[in-house]
């Protein structure tokens, strides 16, 4: 392996257990066992863990690794249970109708499809064998007409990926406490079937898996007993990702995940997202009004680990950020392609070939500390704003050249030649679109952020949600620009001003006034508009 390649798997990831950043290395060389834990498929979903997740995957392929990754869907749960009788439908159907709506998510955010989806109910042999195991060793008990408990008092390890005390230990939110346990600590990891409830035949009877058994054996299953990521959000770090070390070590002590990784939650006016408390917003809900892609950036531009405050501002900010560069990109594709049959013989501009360079260095330093993305996208900005400039400054030669052959053609040619070598020349500002535009794709394209759709498409979508933001129709915008324009041919520049800020106030920024009309965009935050 070359050294620049060891370079880039040098690969930093803060580990939950050992709370600590440590150097990520595979069990296996060149092969990645991740597990996240999925949905409860019961409702609309959000997309916080899904989005960190995925970057993650995104990267380790980036990094040359083959990964294997699993994440499930909880298909069997009490919620779901609850939600299916109250709608009319078995458990199975309501279940399968979210995982579908949670998989039609997935898409629009563009997370790539995990190497395996696992379902509970698909997996309850696999289940009731591990269990099997756990009491095996001494690990469980049964409470008669009730189901198994795993023991906490059997299992000296207990707490060791949270840290808490035994002593303040309690139950986690799905378990309900019952006077016959050892330790009001104790979890179940099987239920006995009530009246009207979904059922599997085991050894104890008929009953169901509890909540936390499912990845144990599901991760088990497919990747090992021990495998390199388990991940989750850090609501999960207790009860159920302690319940599911302590089972799975119980079982087989040789049982290890390398690296714990938990994403932050995502916070509405200072507290946690939670359908219970009635603050949820669902994937559904923001891109009914926002671009996915949008949404994608608003949740990568906090770290992983950090909470998300959910806001209008900070997705107005996204918004704005995604359309200014797939704008910039379109603009830069809409040049190079008038040259594409011209052989350009210059190289790339020193000053924008040190950008590009630039840019692949910070990325990899960023994202291969604990994939730091906010520092990735920040920088990434650079390479935009340099397209940017050179087709400003190409769109100032190309009118300047004009000008000058509608007097002289060849003479001044030439002497514009003589006179400035050192200056760019219009294929200069092309091998300088070339090469930025390829460094912004491929970094977007590793973190899932570059459009599958054609950029003009995705531009053209950007505007219309930002018109639905703004409570308007393309109509009365344009009714909204010819009154101005009206305003303007009668010197009433108050009454110009006024409709100007008004727009901008509803996120609609106008731009040029051209022979074809004024141009539009949707408001562009103001960090982005002081940026040099």
């Amino acid at each position: 392996m070359a050294g620049s390649e060891q370079q880039q798997r040098a690969l930093m990831l803060f580990d939950t257990r050992m709370k600590k950043a440590e150097m990520f290395r595979p069990l296996i060389e060149g092969k990645v066992s991740m597990y996240v834990c999925g949905v409860t498929p019961y409702d609309f979903s959000h997309a916080r863990a899904y989005v960190a997740f995925d970057v993650l995957y995104r990267y380790l392929k980036y990094l040359g690794y083959e990964v294997e990754y699993v994440r499930n869907f909880t298909d069997i749960d009490d919620k779901i249970i609850r939600r299916a009788n109250e709608a009319g439908e078995t458990a199975t159907s309501l279940s399968s109708r979210f995982i579908d709506e949670f998989l039609r998510d997935m898409v629009e955010l563009q997370c790539l499809p995990p190497t395996r989806e696992p379902r509970v109910t698909e997996h309850t042999k696999e289940i009731i064998d591990l269990i099997t195991k756990i009491e095996e060793k001494g690990k469980a008990y049964t409470i008669e007409g009730d189901g198994v408990y795993f023991s906490v008092d059997n299992f000296p390890e207990y707490l060791s990926l949270s840290g808490r005390s035994l002593d303040h230990n309690l139950p986690g939110s799905r378990v309900a406490v019952d006077t016959r346990k050892r330790n009001p600590a104790d979890f179940a990891l099987w239920k006995s079937a009530k009246e009207g409830e979904p059922f599997w035949e085991s050894p104890w009877g008929r009953g169901r898996p509890g909540w936390h058994i499912e990845c144990s054996a599901m991760s088990g299953h497919y990747l090992g007993h021990a495998f390199d990521i388990h991940g989750g959000g850090k609501d999960l770090i207790f009860p159920h990702h302690e319940n599911e070390l302590a089972q799975s070590r119980a079982a087989y002590p040789e049982s290890e995940v390398k690296c714990w990784m938990h994403n932050g939650f995502v916070n509405n006016n200072g507290q946690k997202m939670a359908k219970a408390d009635k603050n949820f917003f669902t994937i559904r809900d923001i891109i009914a009004l926002y671009h996915p892609m949008a949404l994608r950036l608003f949740l990568m531009r906090t770290h992983y680990r950090s909470d998300v405050n959910h806001s209008d501002a900070g997705l107005e900010f996204a918004s704005g950020r995604v359309y200014y560069i797939y704008q910039t990109l379109q603009d830069s594709e809409e040049v190079i392609s008038l040259y594409r049959d011209d052989e350009l013989d210059v190289p790339v501009p020193a000053g924008d070939r040190k950008v590009v360079d630039d840019n692949h260095e910070s990325f990899l330093r960023h994202m291969s500390n604990d994939l730091h993305t906010t520092g990735a996208l920040d920088e990434l900005m650079k390479p935009v704003r340099a397209m940017n400039n050179n087709l400003s400054d190409l769109k100032k030669l190309q009118q300047k050249l004009e000008q000058q052959q509608k007097k002289e053609p060849e003479k001044q040619q030439q002497q514009q030649k003589k006179k400035q070598p050192e200056e760019k020349q219009q294929e200069h500002y092309v091998q300088a679109l070339v090469a930025l535009h390829g460094e912004v794709t491929n970094k977007l394209s590793i973190l899932g952020l570059m459009p599958s759709s054609p950029l003009a498409e995705v531009v053209k979508q950007l505007k219309e949600k930002a018109l639905k933001r703004a409570g308007m129709s393309e109509e009365e915008l344009q009714q909204a620009i010819e009154q101005r324009s009206a305003a303007r041919k009668k010197k009433d520049f108050a009454e110009s001003d006024r409709i100007r800020t008004e727009l901008s106030a509803r996120g609609i920024a106008l731009m040029m006034d051209e022979p074809a009309g004024t141009l539009w965009k949707p408001s562009e935050p103001a960090e982005l508009v002081e940026e040099p």
